[in-house]
């Protein structure tokens, strides 16, 4: 198991004794998502595979949130801020500005969105940086402007 799968399971834990019932909650949903992903792959997930969970979950209640009434919006922006906190910190449009400047003369001249955000990605990745599209275009329009 992935060291972050072994850490979300810990804090569940942690939860449960200190009695906090809604981070719990949200901790064993996580834990569910990762074992029933594991075992339909039937392999042992990475790191980087659990924290794609984490965010396709993360997506799901940021796409919630803005329909939510009030009493729900408070539950949903806990569950953002648990999975938030499990998440590697996200880069700042900047700090992409900034790991984008080996292609920046690609992204310029790509003949669009579409290849500007792949040679993007594409350099991003090869970094091993891990960011959100909403970000990375944020990132390419700086640099195009």
């Amino acid at each position: 198991m992935s060291q972050l799968a072994d850490e979300i399971k810990k804090r569940m834990f942690a939860a449960m004794k200190a009695g906090n019932t809604a981070e719990k909650e949200i901790l064993r949903v996580a834990t569910g998502e990762i074992t029933m992903t594991a075992a339909r792959e039937s392999r042992e997930l990475s790191d980087e595979d659990v924290q794609g969970i984490l965010r396709k979950m993360l997506k799901s209640v940021r796409e919630t949130l803005p329909q939510a009434d009030a009493e729900s919006r408070a539950t949903l922006e806990l569950e953002e801020s648990v999975l938030l906190s499990l998440l590697p910190k996200a880069l700042s449009v900047d700090e992409l500005v900034a790991a984008l400047t080996s292609v920046a003369d690609a992204i310029r001249s790509a003949p669009g969105e579409g290849p500007a955000m792949g040679a993007a990605m594409k350099a991003l990745k090869s970094q091993g940086i891990t960011a959100e599209a909403k970000t990375v275009t944020q990132a390419i329009q700086k640099i195009r402007s």
